[in-house]
This record gives C-alpha cells, sequence and structure tokens, in this order.
C-alpha cells in the first residue's frame, strides 16, 4: 500500500536511484587489474625509451661518426686507385656507399622529431660543424652524411634501419600477444579472487530462503580468512536449521496442547450451557481461538515451498467457492483460463483466502455495506501480476506503512473486529516463498488493493 502504480512493473522499481552501470564484483577486479597492467605496460615503455632506446640511439650515432672519420682519414690518405678500390671494397664488405657530392643534389633532412634531432646533433658534434646529414639524396632514402676532403664533396650511405627502434609487425605482435597473455591472467585472476564470494553469496541466499542443509561451505579453504568465514556461516547455518527445528517442535506441541482442551470446553458447552445464546456466545469464542492458533501456525511455518505449474483460475474457483451464496460479498473475476504461475497451489489458495477474508472485514462499500472485490490478472514481462481490490474506504497513509506487520490491525475503526492482526503478515510472508512479491496500497479509485507477482509457468 504505498503509492498508487502506474505502471505493472512499479511495484519492484528500487525507492532509490542507483547508478547506471552496476559491475558485479568479477568485473570490478578484471578492470582494475586491466588498469593497473596498461598503465604498468606505459611506464615500463617509458623507461624503455629512457633507458635502452635513446641510449643505444646515441651509441650507434657514435659507431657512424667513427665509422665516417675512418672513411675520411683512409681516402685522405690514399691516391686515386687505391681510393677506387676502398670505395669498392665498403660498398661490398661493409654496405657502406660513397659517391660524390653534388651542388645541385635533391636533400631531404631528418625530422624534426626529438629524437631524429638528437641524432643529427651527435653526429654534427662529432664529425664537425660542416657535415650534413640527411634521409633521401636524390629520392634515395637512407643514412647521408656529407662531408669534405679538400676541395672534394662526398656522400656516405649507409642503412637506416640500425637507428630505428623495433617496430612495424613485430612490435605489433608482441605487443599484442603481451596484453591478451595480460588480459587472461587478470580473468583468472580476478575469479579465484571472487569464486568464493560468489559461493559465499549463493549460500546465503539458499539460508535466506530456508535451506539451511544445503551444501556447506568448503572448511579446508587455501586463505585463512575465506576459511574462517565458511567455517563462521557453517556453524551459523547449522544453529538456524536447530533453532528452526526446534521452532517447528514448539509450534506442534502447542497447536496439540491448546487444541485438546479447546476441544473439550467445546463439547462441555455444548453439554452444560442451557441457554442458547450463552452457548452460541462462547462457542463462537472458542472457534475464534481456534482460529488465532491457526493463524499463528500459518505465519511461523518455517517449511520451504516446492514450487510448481499451477493452474491460476482454478485456485481462484477454489477460493471464492464458499462465497458464492453470501449476498454482502460479491467477487468478480477476470483471470485467463489456462493461466499457469510457479507456485504452490495449498499456499496460493491461502493467499487468496486471506485477502479474500481481509476483504470481508474490513471492505464494505461506504454508499451499501456490501463488499464488492476484483480479482484481475495480468501478464507483464514473464510476470503474473494478480490484483485484488475491493471497494471499501481504504486505509490512512500512516496506517499504510503497517498493515503487513505482524499483530498490526489497522486504525481505531479496525480494532474492534476480531483477529490475530496477522492476515497479511502471512500473504506477504507466502508470497515470498514462492519466490514473489507483495504489495498493498491504496488504489486511485478508490479502496483497497493487493497487488502480487508470480514467476509465469510455461504451458508446454
Amino acid at each position: 500500500m504505498k503509492t498508487a502504480p502506474t505502471a505493472p512493473d512499479e511495484v519492484t522499481a528500487s525507492p532509490t536511484a542507483g547508478p547506471l552501470v552496476k559491475l558485479s564484483l568479477f568485473w570490478r577486479t578484471f578492470i582494475l587489474l586491466a588498469l593497473l597492467i596498461f598503465f604498468s605496460s606505459v611506464a615500463w615503455l617509458q623507461m624503455f625509451k629512457t633507458q635502452e632506446y635513446e641510449p643505444r640511439i646515441l651509441r650507434n650515432a657514435h659507431q657512424i661518426a667513427t665509422v665516417v672519420n675512418l672513411t675520411k682519414t683512409a681516402l685522405k690518405n690514399s691516391d686515386e686507385i687505391a681510393r677506387l678500390s676502398l670505395i669498392k671494397m665498403l660498398a661490398d664488405e661493409e654496405d657502406v656507399r660513397i659517391q660524390l657530392r653534388e651542388p645541385d643534389d635533391h636533400i631531404e633532412t631528418f625530422t624534426d622529431s626529438g629524437m631524429d634531432s638528437r641524432l643529427v646533433n651527435e653526429m654534427v658534434k662529432r664529425l664537425g660543424p660542416g657535415t650534413v646529414v640527411a634521409s633521401s639524396v636524390n629520392d634515395e632514402e637512407g643514412l647521408w652524411i656529407g662531408f669534405a676532403i679538400a676541395r672534394d664533396s662526398y656522400w656516405l650511405q649507409m642503412d637506416p634501419s640500425r637507428l630505428k627502434p623495433l617496430g612495424g609487425s613485430a612490435w605489433l605482435l608482441w605487443l599484442s600477444f603481451t596484453t591478451a597473455l595480460s588480459l587472461v591472467g587478470a580473468a583468472i585472476m580476478a575469479g579465484l579472487i571472487n569464486r568464493p564470494l560468489k559461493r559465499l553469496s549463493y549460500a546465503a541466499s539458499r539460508v535466506r530462503e530456508g535451506h539451511f542443509h544445503g551444501a556447506p561451505l568448503d572448511e579446508g579453504a587455501a586463505t585463512s580468512e575465506i576459511r574462517e568465514v565458511n567455517i563462521g556461516f557453517n556453524r551459523m547455518a547449522e544453529r538456524l536449521a536447530k533453532i528452526e527445528a526446534e521452532r517447528a517442535l514448539m509450534l506442534a506441541g502447542i497447536s496439540h496442547d491448546l487444541r485438546t482442551p479447546l476441544a473439550r470446553l467445546r463439547l462441555e458447552t455444548e453439554l452444560s450451557v442451557s441457554d442458547p445464546q450463552t452457548r452460541e456466545l462462547m462457542v463462537a469464542d472458542i472457534e475464534q481461538l481456534d482460529d488465532i492458533i491457526d493463524k499463528f501456525l500459518d505465519y511461523a511455518r518455517p517449511e520451504p515451498t516446492d514450487l510448481g505449474p499451477v493452474l491460476l483460475s482454478g485456485v481462484i474457483s477454489r477460493c471464492i467457492t464458499p462465497w458464492r451464496n453470501n449476498a454482502r460479498l460479491q467477487i468478480t473475476v477476470d483471470v485467463g483460463e489456462d493461466l499457469q504461475v510457479q507456485a504452490e497451489p495449498v499456499e496460493l489458495g491461502r493467499v487468496l483466502s486471506n485477502l479474500l477474508e481481509n476483504a470481508r472485514r474490513y471492505g464494505q462499500s461506504p454508499a451499501d455495506g456490501i463488499t464488492r472485490v476484483e480479482i484481475v490478472a495480468r501478464v507483464h514481462e514473464g510476470w503474473v501480476l494478480l490484483r485484488v481490490r475491493d471497494q471499501g474506504p481504504g486505509v490512512s497513509d500512516e496506517t499504510l506503512k503497517n498493515l503487513t506487520q505482524p499483530f498490526f490491525r489497522g486504525d481505531a475503526a479496525r480494532t474492534a473486529a476480531t483477529g490475530s492482526g496477522l492476515g497479511l503478515a502471512i500473504v506477504e510472508r507466502s508470497v515470498q516463498r514462492m519466490g514473489g512479491t507483495f504489495s498493498v496500497f491504496n488504489n486511485s479509485a478508490g479502496g483497497l488493493m493487493a497487488l502480487m507477482k508470480f514467476r509465469q509457468a510455461d504451458t508446454d
């Protein structure tokens, strides 16, 4: 009875707005590990660049400058025949080409990136201010170093690959492999971390549903913290199972011990009380006590419910049969003949009977005192929405919050009625045991409405 819904699924909406994206603990752990791996890789690459790649570039520049200086010295101190032989030997054996430098040569210098600038500056520093370093001469790419010997100018061409870092497909292949391997490792680590928590969550949900003797958690886990949690949870489940068993035994004993003297009292009343009116009142009081005992037992039933497909129209028909000839209670039903829900037939019948009894007592129309009840069922996204509505006066907003609380009977006008105050509390617990939800609210068109949601059963 919280608010009148404007849509069928409004009753399950969360009262507070949460985050737009809710991630499980596994994905949170996986994403954090993946981010850690990513930033670690970035830091590693930066360290490699500063500690390995840049010194290697400078070291190669020094070696190239040494080759150029040696070549200049050899050319300077050789005659023309020996010079030609030396140039041919360098081209064949050392992959170093030397050719004359012409004034009209088309030159493309190195790019202005930081590493290329360091390379050019280092080579000019070692070879002298007149040195020219180019990446292409006359549209032929390579590492070109221009130098002069006396009045002649030369180009020395070398393979520029020695100055480049590992790149291309090899670098991409290694990066992809290490990234994939790291993500697989992160997924395995996240799974290992979250597996005990997932088992604990499942076990807690089983205990919440009343299955105390389910599969116990592993008390021999390798992690001491998980092991202690599992041991504590198992002991708690055992203790709860023992308490439930003792409560069931106690309730059975109370039922037997109270009903036996009540039966004797009723028999003695029938035999010993001569006044018919007095006898009728006393019998009514005894029946009321017996009914209250039934309510207590229904509310406190500890056993779980075995669910299965239940034909909703059949259960409703059985529940309204005792009221068909009651002129003060008019019931209309709008339920599909073949509509089935996941429920337990006896439990579902008890729910509907409690709601009809509650409507009979408190849902009389203010105009003529007749109770009119509407039972409507609709299917919405795999759920069956079952509505039971009367046309009575409804209740106040303050009372509305407590109607499903045990032993609460509503406002002052309702306290005059007999009963235990457990009717709607029993309904709520029974619906929850069958995996559904229950809400009760003032209908905008008048009267009180109970709205229940059950899983729709397959009709195959």
